[in-house]
């Protein structure tokens, strides 16, 4: 146990000798220091925590009671006593109203002096004790807080989830058909393909499923195949020991590992090179993966849900997907329909609307209804993650009801207007040169995309390096104007 500290100060240079004596003496282990003065005694207190601290109440300089408010200020919870004269009732009385624990009176009576120090030293002692006793419970509460916090955002996922599987999705039988889908086959084994154009929500349905089964407490681990360089996307799968390759300088857990016992989400599949899809069917099959570098396969069991932006089945006919993977991942497959052939357009941008303003801290009341034929006409080849980005981009442009010059980002053709004559005329532009320069520029990166594709067959990497960019910077604009490099691939074949 760690010996209690005392401070005493004073200028009579006896009693500062004498009194130390007598604490140490009486009060065994007791540490003393002394002080001639209030400055000395404020240095000693900046480098030391007291258990209690015996002052002067007159001293030349910095007398008892301005010591004794440095002392409240600095070491709030230190008891400090005060040595006072007879007849000196008034200082006795603005020292207990400053905050002093008690007074002593000379002459000093020294077994006063001594049971008074035990009981402040034992007072400081149990004040420690509540203290850290109610930090603890402090951080315990904390800690309770958070994990009812994140359990309750848990839960309101998973109702929300419960719900309606699929956020923001609108009333129909078109739809409510994939919402039956998902819910038959959540709390299933079942290996299920997600197949659809980009943007249409495959990884949200991916959720849903993991999210309404059994696995839900578990981990959701999303990948995305088509990110990954086709090099290294066996060591991202499966992972590698220590010492595999060059670079392999520890283990690395690989998806199928860090899915363990949740769902597995491969995004994008198509992508995955056929060596890699041998390798793939035996742990589709087995339930193991065998990491690179290791001799010894790892059982694991992780809910597989893959997903493709285009169609399995053709990638099959053309020899670029193994057909016995393709049969092992389709176990149930879910389609999902193009924002276009849907009938729920206006719905989804109403729905989205709230979550923009709230988002962007704005306020919109509605869509008009000359907005709303635009949003109807258009074509929405980025489906509805492009719808949601240009109901963002119009809260942001609108002030209080969204008009046809609010989405003026999306090529729509005009209807024709009428002239003054009353013969049908060019409608007047509602692009700012911004716009006008912001859409070429799209435009123009689009076209060149579209151009290397085709020298390079659908080659992703190769056409990044043609122009002069690197490879996650071509996927993303690739995923953002909706351009697949499958019709490419496709294209460049022989035949």
């Amino acid at each position: 146990m760690t010996p209690a500290c005392v401070l005493i100060v004073d200028d009579d240079v006896a009693l500062l000798q004498a009194l130390p004596e007598t604490v140490r003496l009486r009060m065994e282990g007791v540490v003393v220091d002394t002080a001639h003065s209030g400055a000395v005694a404020l240095n000693r207190l900046d480098a030391r925590d007291y258990d209690a601290i015996v002052t002067d109440i007159k001293m030349p300089g910095m007398d008892g009671l301005e010591l004794l408010a440095e002392i409240r200020m600095r070491r709030p919870d230190t008891p400090t006593l005060m040595i006072t004269g007879h007849g000196e009732h008034d200082l006795v009385v603005d020292a207990l109203r400053g905050g002093a624990y008690d007074f002593i009176q000379k002459p000093i009576d020294r077994d006063y002096l001594v049971a008074v120090l035990r009981r402040a030293i034992e007072m400081r002692e149990v004040s420690r004790r509540v203290k850290q006793q109610q930090l603890a419970l402090e951080r315990h509460v904390n800690e309770l807080e958070v994990i009812v916090e994140e359990r309750t955002r848990e839960l309101r996922q998973t109702n929300e989830v419960i719900e309606s599987p699929l956020p923001f999705i609108g009333p129909g039988a078109q739809m409510e058909k994939i919402v039956q889908q998902i819910r038959q086959v959540a709390d299933s084994p079942l290996t299920v393909l997600v197949e659809g154009e980009t943007g249409t929500g495959k990884e949200l349905v991916a959720r849903a499923i993991h999210y309404l089964s059994s696995r839900r407490e578990k981990p959701f681990v999303a990948v995305d195949c088509g990110a990954i360089l086709d090099t290294l996307i066996e060591s991202e799968l499966f992972g590698y020991e220590k010492g595999a390759f060059t670079a392999a300088y520890q283990r690395k857990e690989g998806y199928f590992e860090r899915a363990h016992g949740g769902t597995l989400f491969l995004d994008e599949i198509a992508n995955v090179p056929l060596p890699t899809q041998a390798k793939l069917l035996r742990a589709l099959q087995e339930r193991e993966v065998q990491p690179l570098g290791s001799t010894e396969p790892i059982r694991v069991s992780a809910r597989i849900i893959a997903a493709s932006n285009v169609s399995l089945e053709r990638e099959v006919r053309a020899g670029r997907f193994r057909q016995d993977v393709y049969y092992r991942l389709n176990e149930f497959g879910i389609t999902l329909p193009p924002l276009r052939e849907r009938d729920d357009i206006l719905h989804l941008a109403n729905e989205f609307l709230p979550e923009a303003g709230l988002e962007l801290g704005r306020s919109c009341r509605k869509i008009s209804e000359a907005a709303a034929q635009v949003l109807l006409r258009y074509h929405w080849p980025g489906n509805v993650r492009e719808l949601r980005n240009v109901i963002r981009r119009a809260m942001l442009l609108a002030s209080d009801v969204i008009e046809p010059e609010h989405l003026a980002v999306m090529p729509v053709e005009p209807l024709p207007a009428l002239s003054a004559t009353g013969c049908r005329g060019p409608a007047e532009t509602v692009n700012s040169l911004k716009e006008i320069a912001g859409a070429a520029a799209a435009d123009a990166e689009q076209q060149a995309i579209r151009r290397v594709l085709q020298v390079t067959g659908g080659n992703k990497s190769e056409a990044a390096r043609l122009l002069r960019t690197d490879y996650k910077t071509l996927y993303l604009k690739m995923k953002e104007y909706g351009i697949d490099a499958a019709p490419f691939r496709n294209s460049a074949r022989p035949g």
